[in-house]
């Protein structure tokens, strides 16, 4: 059998497996093969999945590694690179719409948390959610807000208020993620909550929650104390 034979029956074959068994017992370097084929066509990919996995050290580096970066590894060109940044970031949307629903009722912090995670998979940067409910504590809206380091230079609690106001939302949550870090919360982040806390009270709005996300992690200030 020829050389581009092999690579062709070894395509077929991992193609065939997962469609009988999904991941499951695939290693991450098969995983990234797998992903290869649809960018890379016809050529051998299992040297380059093992080269981006030494480089970047995980699937998760992988996937979470800037486009030029990615294009610095000899072998990965402007479709490969495009492929590897859309699975995390399709990932999220399947998440949002699975579970980023408006008609949610969110009784306690950990429902929050749980319903907050989605919306910060995948992001590098800091951002702000404004969570906005209503006297039933149902979601009214959830709106990005500031993308970058939370402090009180950045972001604008006008700007929270007026959302706030416009939604007629009877409370709010207030969430942000710290990427690749811990969820607890910083000397700002207690400082901003008050802040906001303060303004919220002044339109006879209660900030019900601080929720900070890390991963599939996450820490409610009210839960914490810090939020009475």
């Amino acid at each position: 059998m020829s050389k581009e034979n092999l690579h062709k029956a070894h395509r077929l074959r991992l193609k065939e497996r997962f469609l009988r068994q999904g991941l499951d017992g695939f290693e991450d370097h098969l995983v990234l093969e797998l992903l290869l084929f649809y960018a890379i066509p016809r050529i051998d990919v299992n040297e380059l999945a093992h080269t981006l996995l030494d480089r970047f050290r995980s699937l998760h580096g992988v996937l979470d590694a800037p486009p030029e970066e990615l294009k610095k590894v000899p072998g990965v060109g402007q479709n490969a690179a495009l492929l590897l940044k859309l699975i995390p970031q399709l990932g999220r949307r399947y998440l949002l719409s699975q579970y980023a629903k408006k008609d949610v009722v969110l009784q306690d912090s950990a429902q929050a948390g749980r319903y907050l995670i989605p919306f910060f998979q995948s992001e590098r940067d800091e951002i702000v959610y404004v969570l906005c409910l209503n006297s039933k504590n149902k979601v009214l809206s959830c709106e990005p807000m500031f993308k970058g380091d939370l402090n009180a230079a950045q972001v604008s609690i006008r700007k929270i208020v007026e959302l706030v106001l416009k939604e007629n939302a009877a409370s709010v949550i207030l969430a942000h993620n710290h990427p690749g870090g811990s969820p607890e919360p910083s000397k700002e982040d207690i400082l901003l909550t008050a802040d906001i806390t303060k303004a919220l009270q002044a339109v006879d709005i209660t900030l019900r929650d601080h929720i900070i996300v890390s991963g599939t992690d996450f820490v409610s200030l009210y839960q914490s104390g810090i939020i009475a």
